[in-house]
């Protein structure tokens, strides 16, 4: 009964973790306040490095090792962008640029194998070349924020798209 729970349990919050990265995570490209995106990335990236670690334990448990190590490299990304939040859009260049390499390789990872729904590997797939993209112009020498236009920017969407199909998935998983 315990155990029971305790997947209940975790299973509300990976799916809170989700939706708190994919909303928070879209607010804080909007708002104008420095203050109040970094608020919003600081929340964004701490419910999504839970709720894809949680996320890598559960498919490999399953067996889905490739797929749980997209889960752990996305969440290692997660947490080096973690990192710069609280600078700067200019100085937090460095740890986007090294987490957009590890979240285009964690999304590819993910996407790759036929585990989720096809529409979210699809749009896995579409911000895996977006992310990676954007990483090797930042390494290239271009200097482009977070908030860069047309790259990062319109890769979010995808990125919260791909969010969706893992909540699905979960959810999925939770009926008899």
């Amino acid at each position: 009964m315990m155990a029971g729970i305790m997947k209940r349990t975790l299973r509300v919050v990976v799916l809170a973790g989700l939706v708190l990265g994919a909303v928070l995570g879209m607010a804080g490209t909007v708002v104008g306040s420095a203050t109040l995106r970094a608020e919003f990335w600081a929340i964004d990236g701490t419910a999504l490095i839970v709720a894809t670690v949680l996320l890598a334990l559960h498919f490999f448990r399953q067996g889905c090792d490739g797929v749980a190590a997209g889960f752990v490299v996305y969440a290692i990304g997660e947490a080096v962008m973690l990192g710069g939040t609280a600078g700067s859009l200019e100085a937090s260049v460095p740890s986007f640029a090294a987490g957009a390499a590890l979240w285009a390789a964690g999304l590819a990872l993910t996407s790759w194998p036929p585990v989720m729904p096809l529409w979210s590997r699809a749009a896995g797939a579409v911000a895996t070349i977006l992310f990676a993209f954007t990483a090797a112009r930042i390494f290239a020498g271009t200097p482009l924020t977070p908030l860069a236009k047309p790259f990062p920017y319109f890769a979010y969407p995808f990125l919260v798209l791909t969010f969706a199909g893992w909540f699905w998935k979960t959810v999925k998983a939770s009926e008899p």
